[in-house]
């Protein structure tokens, strides 16, 4: 089993800024493949960005490529999700995600654990 806990969320101005945290803990942190993923009111969960297992290697949803920024602190057990520049369809539920391969795909249901969500709203 894996926890995840999200923190981090929280109601920004159009082109401000936010750090997003999660933090895991269970099995071995350095196994899994780590994803960030949002859901907006009405709408399918989406994939944000990934980050492989080594940290070596990244992907961006393109809505957020240039923006947004995924990294992972191994002695930490935490994957960051830097999102500057942010616009109000940014606004969701944003979730953290751990999958037991190399690099994590973007569908949901390829990752095996989910964290609670935490709020992100940006207002105009």
């Amino acid at each position: 089993q894996v926890q995840l806990v999200e923190s981090g969320g929280g109601l920004v101005q159009a082109g401000g800024s936010l750090r997003l945290s999660c933090a895991a803990s269970g099995r071995t942190f350095s196994a899994y493949a780590m994803g960030w993923f949002r859901q907006a009111p009405g709408k399918e969960r989406e994939f944000v960005a990934g980050i492989s297992w080594s940290g070596g290697a990244t992907v961006y949803a393109d809505s957020v490529k240039g923006r947004f920024a995924i990294s992972r602190d191994g002695a930490k057990n935490t994957v960051y999700l830097q999102m500057n520049s942010l616009k109000p369809e940014d606004t969701a539920v944003y979730f953290c995600a751990a999958a037991p391969v190399a690099l994590g795909t973007v569908v949901p249901a390829s990752y095996n654990y989910w964290g609670q969500g935490t709020q992100v709203t940006v207002s105009s």
